[in-house]
């Protein structure tokens, strides 16, 4: 019985602050429109306090989130995983199912292209990852060896 290594390659840092920034722009609206209702309805201030709670809520969810499934691409023995990719075409397979894995550029990105052999296509930009480039490929072709059976020379 083999020991499977899982090997997870996490969201790039600069793509976490984007989507932190998106978190923390929308609780600035929250808090914006509670804080005008406040005035507008004469309420008591301490109503203000329902919207800092959401935000330290949301604040926390999003910590939560990043931490337990921040990840992009996930390598287990029998397979990958690719999520948070808009277009990544086929999110999962096996690796008995991939044909080959190419480098090539979409849009000035630099991307990884695993082909399958039903002709369907997973793309993973390694721009959003937070692991160096040739690392990440030489750990996916590890992967894709040892999951096809394929020993080396």
């Amino acid at each position: 019985m083999s020991t499977e290594t899982v090997t997870v390659h996490r969201l790039a840092p600069a793509v976490a602050a984007r989507l932190l920034g998106l978190v923390l722009c929308a609780v600035a609206v929250l808090i914006l429109l509670s804080t005008v209702a406040i005035a507008v309805l004469d309420l008591h201030t301490v109503f203000l306090l329902v919207p800092v709670a959401i935000t330290v809520a949301v604040l926390v969810a999003s910590w939560w989130v990043w931490r337990e499934k921040g990840w992009v691409a996930r390598f287990t023995g029998e397979g990958y995983r690719v999520r948070w990719v808009r277009g990544v075409g086929t999110p999962s397979a096996r690796w008995k199912d991939v044909e080959d894995a190419v480098t090539t550029t979409i849009a000035d990105s630099p991307v990884v292209v695993l082909r399958l052999r039903d002709g369907r296509t997973t793309t993973i930009p390694v721009e959003v990852l937070a692991t160096d480039r040739e690392e990440f490929v030489r750990n996916l072709q590890r992967h894709l060896r040892d999951g096809q059976g394929l020993r080396p020379l």
